[in-house]
């Protein structure tokens, strides 16, 4: 991989992190068109680029995150299904299905599919008001036996193409939780998630990194939290008055579009 590579794939990565599109189906078809060559190094680098995007995260809501306890123990439940899953599935995860590109084009386009229903039927039920015109994060409006569910919803993301933040946001939703509490809510579940993530694969494989893919993982992942940073701050403000409709519908463009240029085109 080289290091233009590493700054193209760091940037699609900050972009599309928190948002419900998939960041790990981003990154595996952006590496398929970029022509990077399949390999255990480049799981590994789209594992631990997510972690850079996280961090960013943790910069922005860093004074919540310090003072609000509350809010931690509920997210460390919400995050036990995707730790279990997670680190029972880790051989598949690694050896197949960060390797399909047709598990990636059937995620999103199955995934847009549902997110375009669901918000169609959103609309006709009413959401869960604000508290005195604010959300809060440690409030009842999350409880913890919602915010195990969330991890359960969370969990599903471990199929390449799901996305994270999509299927948490979907799932938090659904349960009754206002758009602001899940979304914030989402940001701060993928702290603990890819951290472990990234931190048990380093582990595991981290020895095995030549010089120069060490300097690439590092690129990419400094891309990643700068452009995070961003992309996190347009997300909160676009999501007070829109709908997540054009996600959906972005998702089964790409995937359409990736079909024919890996299946018909062969890429």
């Amino acid at each position: 991989m080289t290091a233009i590579q590493a700054l193209i794939l760091g940037i699609v990565e900050g972009v599309t992190e928190f948002l419900p599109i998939s960041s790990t189906g981003h990154l595996i078809l952006t590496s398929k068109l970029l022509g990077i060559a399949d390999s255990d190094f480049l799981k590994s680098f789209e594992i631990a680029i997510q972690f850079g995007a996280i961090l960013a995260v943790v910069v922005l809501y860093w004074k919540k995150l310090w003072k609000n306890k509350e809010t931690w123990k509920k997210v460390l439940v919400a995050f036990l299904p995707t730790a279990v899953i997670g680190f029972l599935l880790y051989k598949v995860l690694k050896n197949y299905l960060l390797s399909s590109s047709t598990i990636v084009l059937w995620s999103l386009f199955l995934g847009g599919v549902i997110l375009i229903i669901f918000e169609v039927w959103y609309k006709k039920v009413k959401s869960t008001p604000k508290i005195n015109g604010r959300t809060f994060l440690g409030n009842s409006e999350i409880s913890y036996k919602k915010s195990f569910l969330i991890g359960v919803w969370q969990a599903l993301a471990i199929i390449p193409g799901v996305s994270r933040s999509g299927a948490t946001i979907v799932g938090g939703l659904a349960m009754g939780i206002s758009r602001e509490a899940i979304v914030e809510f989402s940001f701060l579940l993928a702290i603990p998630t890819m951290a472990a993530a990234t931190g048990y694969d380093l582990l595991k494989n981290g020895a095995s990194f030549s010089g120069n893919q060490i300097y690439v993982l590092i690129l990419g992942f400094m891309v990643s939290f700068v452009v995070a940073m961003a992309a996190v701050t347009w997300f909160i403000n676009y999501i007070k008055n829109h709908s997540f409709i054009w996600f959906g519908v972005y998702r089964i463009i790409v995937a359409l579009l990736f079909y024919l240029l890996i299946f018909q085109f062969k890429i």
